[in-house]
């Protein structure tokens, strides 16, 4: 602002305001006129230079104008030197630095400074296609993108623009509405649900068209221009068929001059030009639109996903969000492309028919019977291939279960269950193949009427113009300049359905769009920021739900928090904490009451959720570093010790998800960030039910605890842990969403209500409970960091995908592919092509021979039999087009059927290192994009290839055999068009590259952010996250740009290559007009006016066919990473029911996760008879997770070898081993589908069985109410379900394979006590006459064991029952002590 008011403004004033006293001055003291020299000239002519250039930025009264006249007043009163003129320069100068400074950008995009011509033929874009042929394109290479392409630009333009869009919507909708309620009580009726529905679609159709209108308004201006160069090139493209039979006439006339021919030759020259140039302004117009369309609809539904409620949030998934801004957009993009053809293509289709009329007569209405016959022939195949679409409901489901596979993997590999899934992903792929192939063949016949659309419109027309009357005989010029028309006509034709197809797509895609960002947002009054009277939190008679229409899920709830305090919530599973936690933050529907927070919140969620960034950055969360602070807050939350064992510290990037960290690390980043915080008031959903006894007692004492960091913030803490109960103000007790009872610790106890029946019972378990993180989850970490070190430099960025910048695919690509179709293929392919171009070239010559032939009597001779040659000729061409393209789609689906099963086969055999090191998002994308580009990209892009590569061949033979001088234009144009062909395919695959590497972060950002919603919202930081999203989207828009106007450049270059060979033809033609016929110059020059379409289609299916085999290579890329052993061996002599007893024995096993690091397991040597019952402890990384892993064989024995009944596990199948014992893991994992199917993927057992182990897992009651009892479909990550319930189902599944060993990595931190009691009761009795390992998270559990093994640094360093194990006062008796159980 001070830039462009201050600044600018400043020596204009001085100017205006002195000048008048200055021109008084001159008057008073004359002395002479000076003469006009050479620089009084210069400096007048330079004044009005810049006076121009002013006027021209529409800044008025131009200062320059005012100095040119002082210079003037000057020299007439004798001033030779003008001290008052210097100062003013000197201003201008000094004050136009510091926006110059401003302006000048790093690497800016030279299209801003091109000339004219230079932006005509994109000439300002060959210096990135030289750099790109020259050496591989990075990030750095990328021009800037122009201000008006910005996401800021466009979305401060366009919010603005909807927010006025959607409330003058809303209140027309409820105006209407209002109408109808009148209506109808007028009439005393309720209004129906059927009238509801109705005007709930009303409403999305609306916002669907609100968001069109908006969109129109911001870039409609930009987009009629390119409307207007379309008109241009439409007026180029029907002249030139004019000036080809202007030529032809020529030809036949004996005495015409040369120079008409020459002239025509050149004038069809430069209208080919012509049409070139404004068609790819019109497509450059287009695809900048389509861009800015993409900014605009990314940013309004990232906004929108930071404001939308719980109950919208409910019925969208993130994968529909994230489709939302892929898909969709895409949609919209395509729509901008097209639009115009929707209402041009009728024009250009008429006034085609028109001039044919004018050639041919009523003749000219068989072609327009033709093409009527082959738009419902396209339609019809058309509406049956989007029958077939459900090919998409199968990718869809396939590629959702790959998702919940890899997300579950390690459960898969427990339990051997990676066979079951494999059967239900391959189920679905053969029904996607099966549609896939169906669609083909019907695409098949789509493609074969539409390549004989033009034989077909010819034969039909020629051939009743013929039949009707002898008179009527095809000349050269009827037949060549109809076929110009024809050839015009099949752009329409092809592009009308297509236009509307898309129009259709984007207008569903618009609804949805609109639905979205119209659905329902979080009120800002559901929380008031009230200065309260002493309290920090106040909750006045809430009743709260998740949906407008659901039941309540909190009831009657009155909270005074006073300011300061610690508030403890307890409840059991389900009973509504994380709920009344979600009602403080405002995220929860209020039904009735008021809820007001003082100050400001940080909220620690009960899953943490955690950033694909550094360890630094979560924990800082947008703040500014504070040494000390951070040091305290890490010391505080116990993360110090973690950054010593963390490679880069807390430089150390963290995966998606949290990917290398256990949960309690997760958990302590999420409360560190929420202390570094400062805030007023803490909202702590249970932060401590994944730590250790010793790391939560810390935790709670310097944090939350009276005398914690916290001390004097205000805390709400919900927590199933009794221990810290005494120490908190107030504790509220919530049973089904109310709160039944509250007080202080002693107040409640002396009440004898339910809470003190409940502590009297539980009190001594939890004084001796330790709530260990160190097995399973402390305990993992030396795996994750261990695997840290699996693949070099992963640890920096786990995300970032290796094959990003591979300078061009290599050959060996393309031998797989074809190698995997098959010779037997490939051969009869090429044939058939050789074949279909071969019958073309035929009739179109015979066609020529038809149109010399000589005229007898006004007549011409065996009409009929060269009619039927030339149709004969023609359907053999179809047929032999049907047949390639049927053998192109049944060869890519054999290849990509192999190819996804190899892809499968190699991830699910790959070992638990490779998952742990490999971003799932990178392997979704090798199941879900890189096959989708198999299936269908590489098979449509090969067809186009061969196609218009045989069909140049074609050409150039006629051009050729017509004029055989033109081999010396076109050897030369050749090498040329090879020449910039070779530039842009290898800047294009760059770009390519680039632009889907910087789209990843964005999907990824999406995704972080939409499940992090919540923690966004508490912290306030939807601005930052806002921010963050526009620069990920300019970045991806960078290598977007010059990708389409690459795309462009390469039209244009090769466009004026094809106009080569038609001046060419069409001046050799007039040099040989004494030898040469009408008919075979029709025939050169006609063809040769497809030339240019023909080239840009060859590179373009070639650069698709180019960038698409990367996916073969992307999915070949996991088939030499290491592999597990195989799951079963042929000829084993295992008996089945193996292990009979359960006894297992260790013998001096050693277990390293990758040679040459440290030993994890070291000279263990132990034997575990029948029934036994052994606890496993240790500190952090002891090798207690790695005795299980290597239990299970996750990880394979380095030295040793541990026997289960006597059989060495080593020599046995990994299925054989896994399936006959059972684990109940730590993390509680269920795949979406029946619940039925996840407590039995094989389908092995009973129903009867099944409620048998639910009721033994306490689950009966519940499953029992539910709608479809055991068919209740679970949701992706049994999301439906609470944590606690998710942990009774794994606790179900082990009781259902009631194996022999049960190791059990105990994870009841996520149940109340009530529920965990019940747990280890049912193991107790259930499991009685099997041999347990239990990996102790509670310490009290397995104080009643026979043995208790402690590890230290991956040996056993004491062994014993517990009773002798505190009794000698070793290690264990320490840890006892800690956990205050003795």
């Amino acid at each position: 602002c001070f830039q462009n008011t201050v600044l600018v403004w400043f020596p204009c004033v001085y100017l205006w305001l002195l000048a008048p006293f200055y021109a008084l001055k001159l008057y008073c003291h004359d002395c002479g006129c000076i003469r006009i020299s050479t620089l009084c000239t210069a400096k007048t002519v330079l004044g009005f230079l810049l006076a121009s250039f002013v006027i021209s930025l529409s800044l008025p009264l131009s200062p320059q104008v005012l100095a040119i006249c002082i210079i003037q007043l000057e020299r007439i009163r004798g001033c030779r030197s003008s001290v008052f003129l210097f100062l003013f320069w000197v201003l201008v100068v000094v004050c136009s630095l510091v926006p110059l400074r401003a302006k000048i950008q790093l690497n800016p995009c030279p299209v801003k400074d091109a000339s004219f011509l230079s932006k005509m033929l994109f000439w300002w874009f060959t210096g990135l296609v030289v750099k790109g042929y020259r050496t591989p394109l990075e990030a750095g290479d990328l021009w800037n993108l122009r201000e008006e392409d910005t996401s800021d630009k466009i979305l401060s333009d366009l919010e603005e623009e909807w927010t006025t869009e959607c409330m003058s919507s809303l209140s027309a909708c409820l105006t209407r509405q209002e109408k109808t309620m009148v209506a109808a009580v007028a009439l005393g009726t309720r209004l129906p649900d059927q009238a509801q529905i109705l005007r709930k679609l009303q409403k999305e159709q609306s916002s669907g068209f609100c968001l069109l209108r908006t969109l129109a308004r911001n870039l409609g201006p930009y987009f009629l221009t390119g409307t207007m160069c379309i008109i241009f090139h439409d007026f180029f493209m029907f002249a030139i068929p004019q000036v080809l039979s202007l030529l032809l006439g020529f030809m036949n006339e004996e005495d015409a001059p040369l120079w008409k021919g020459y002239f025509y030759a050149t004038l069809m020259f430069l209208l080919s030009c012509l049409q070139s140039l404004f068609n790819h302004q019109y497509m450059y117009t287009c695809f900048t639109v389509g861009m800015r369309v993409k900014t605009a609809v990314m940013g309004l539904v990232y906004r929108k996903s930071l404001v939308i409620n719980s109950a919208s949030r409910r019925t969208c998934t993130v994968g529909e969000i994230v489709n939302l801004v892929s898909a969709d957009t895409q949609k919209l993009m395509d729509f901008v492309v097209y639009f115009n053809a929707v209402w041009l293509a009728p024009i250009e289709i008429a006034l085609c028919l028109f001039f044919l009329w004018q050639h041919l007569g009523p003749s000219a209405l068989a072609g327009i019977a033709t093409v009527i016959l082959i738009f419902p022939l396209n339609g019809f195949i058309a509406k049956k291939r989007s029958k077939l679409q459900v090919q998409m409901k199968f990718m869809d489901g396939r590629i959702k279960l790959m998702n919940e596979i890899l997300n579950g993997i390690k459960i898969l590999k427990f339990y051997a269950w990676e066979k079951a899934f494999l059967e239900q992903v391959l189920g679905y792929r053969e029904k996607e193949l099966k549609a896939l192939k169906k669609s083909q063949i019907l695409y098949s016949i789509s493609i074969a009427s539409f390549n004989s659309s033009t034989f077909l419109i010819a034969f039909a027309m020629f051939g009743v113009y013929v039949l009707i009357d002898d008179k009527n005989v095809l000349d050269a010029q009827k037949v060549f300049v109809s076929m110009a028309l024809i050839n015009i006509l099949k752009t329409p034709l092809s592009q009308l359905p297509f236009a509307m197809s898309t129009t259709m797509q984007a207008i569903v895609s618009l609804k949805r769009l609109g639905k979205y960002l119209c659905s329902e947002e979080l009120k800002d009054d559901n929380v008031a920021k009230a200065p309260l009277n002493g309290e920090g939190v106040l909750i006045d008679n809430g009743t709260f739900s998740w949906t407008k229409e659901g039941p309540p899920c909190l009831k009657r709830i009155n909270v005074r928090v006073p300011q300061g305090s610690l508030v403890a919530v307890v409840g059991h599973v389900g009973s509504g904490k994380s709920s009344l936690l979600s009602a403080m933050l405002g995220e929860t529907e209020k039904r009735s009451g008021s809820v007001s927070i003082k100050g400001s919140v940080a909220y620690v969620p009960q899953q943490a959720w955690i950033q694909n960034a550094t360890v630094q950055d979560n924990v800082m969360f947008g703040r500014e570093k504070q040494k000390t602070w951070y040091q305290r807050v890490l010391d505080a939350c116990a993360l110090l010790p973690d950054l010593e064992i963390l490679p880069a510290g807390d430089s150390t990037e963290i995966g998606e998800k949290g990917l290398n960290l256990s949960g309690g690390q997760k958990q302590r980043v999420s409360l560190a960030r929420a202390v570094y915080r400062k805030a007023d008031v803490y909202l702590l959903d249970d932060p401590l039910s994944a730590v250790d006894a010793h790391v939560g007692q810390h935790i709670f004492d310097k944090v939350i605890g009276p005398k914690g960091v916290l001390r004097d913030k205000t805390r709400v803490l919900v927590t199933h842990g009794m221990s810290f109960l005494p120490q908190a103000d107030l504790i509220l007790v919530l049973v089904d969403g109310e709160i039944t009872e509250s007080g202080s610790y002693q107040e409640l106890l002396s009440r004898h209500g339910a809470f003190a029946d409940f502590i009297h019972t539980f009190a001594s378990n939890d004084r001796k409970e330790s709530v260990t993180e160190t097995a399973a989850q402390r305990g993992r970490t030396s795996f994750f960091f261990l695997a840290f070190h699996i693949l070099t430099g992963v640890c920096q960025f786990l995300a970032t995908d290796c094959l990003s910048f591979l300078p061009q695919v290599r050959l060996e690509m393309y031998m797989e592919y074809f190698k995997t179709i098959g010779m037997a293929f490939i051969i009869p392919i090429v044939f058939l092509y050789a074949f279909q171009q071969g019958a073309s070239l035929a009739y179109n010559y015979w066609l020529s021979l038809w149109a010399d032939e000589p005229i007898v009597n006004g007549t011409q001779v065996d009409t009929d039999m060269k009619l039927a040659v030339y149709g004969a000729l023609g359907f053999a061409q179809g047929i032999a087009i049907f047949g390639t393209t049927v053998a192109i789609s049944v060869g890519g689906i054999i290849a990509s059927r192999h190819l996804h099963m190899d892809l499968l086969k190699n991830v699910l055999h790959s070992p638990m290192s490779f998952f742990e090191t490999t971003p799932s998002g990178n392997l979704l994308n090798r199941f879900a994009k890189e096959i989708d580009a198999i299936d269908c990209m590489i098979p449509d892009g090969l067809k186009m290839m061969l196609g218009y590569l045989f069909k140049l061949m074609e050409v150039c033979i006629i051009v050729m055999l017509a004029t055989p001088f033109a081999a010396v234009v076109i050897l030369p144009l050749a090498i040329l068009y090879a020449f910039v062909q070779s530039f842009y395919v290898a800047t294009s695959c760059q770009l390519r590259r680039l632009e889907s590497v910087s789209r990843s972060p964005i999907y990824t950002h999406f995704n972080e952010t939409v499940q992090g919603a919540s923690v966004i919202r508490a912290f306030g930081e939807q601005h930052r996250f806002i921010v963050q999203a526009n620069k990920r989207v300019d970045f991806n828009q960078t290598s977007y740009f010059p990708r389409f106007v690459a795309t462009r450049w390469l039209a244009v270059n090769l466009e004026f290559v094809g106009n080569g060979v038609v001046l060419a033809a069409a001046i050799l033609s007039v040099m040989g007009k004494d030898t040469l016929s009408p008919g075979i110059v029709g025939l050169a020059v006609s063809h040769s006016l497809q030339v240019t379409g023909i080239l840009s289609w060859i590179v373009r299916s070639w650069t698709d066919v180019e960038n698409n085999i990367v996916s073969v290579e992307r999915v070949k890329e996991y088939a030499d990473t290491a592999k597990e052993a195989v799951w079963t061996v042929e000829g084993s002599s295992l008996p089945l029911a193996w292990p009979q007893t359960g006894t297992i024995e260790f013998q001096d096993y050693g277990l390293q996760y990758r040679k040459g690091l440290d030993w994890a397991l070291k000279g263990i040597t132990l034997k575990i008879q029948e029934r036994e019952k052994v606890g496993i402890v240790g500190r952090t990384g002891a090798g207690k997770s790695s005795l299980a892993l290597g239990i299970f064989r996750i990880l394979e024995a380095a030295k040793g070898a541990i026997y289960i009944d006597g059989v060495n596990i080593a020599e046995i199948g990994l299925h054989d081993l896994r399936s006959r014992i059972t684990i109940i893991p730590q993390d509680p994992v269920l795949f979406s589908g029946s619940l039925r199917m996840n407590l039995d993927p094989f389908d092995t057992y009973t129903d009867e069985e099944i409620w048998s182990s639910l009721e033994l897992a306490h689950l009966k009651n519940f499953v029992s109410n539910l709608p479809d009892k055991l068919n209740y479909e679970c949701s992706e990550g049994g999301e439906n379900l609470s944590l606690g319930q998710r942990q009774l189902v794994c606790l179900a599944r082990a009781l259902l394979r009631k194996t022999k060993i049960l190791v059990l990595d105990e994870a009841t931190a996520a149940v109340d006590l009530e529920t965990d009691t019940l747990i280890q009761s049912t193991i107790r009795q259930q499991f009685e006459d099997c041999t347990v390992l239990t990996i102790a998270h509670r310490l009290n559990t397995i104080m009643d064991y026979t043995r208790v093994i402690v590890m230290d640094k991956g040996h056993i360093s004491e062994m014993d029952s517990p009773t002798n194990l505190i009794s000698n006062r070793g290690q264990f008796y320490r840890m006892c002590r800690e956990a205050g159980l003795v």
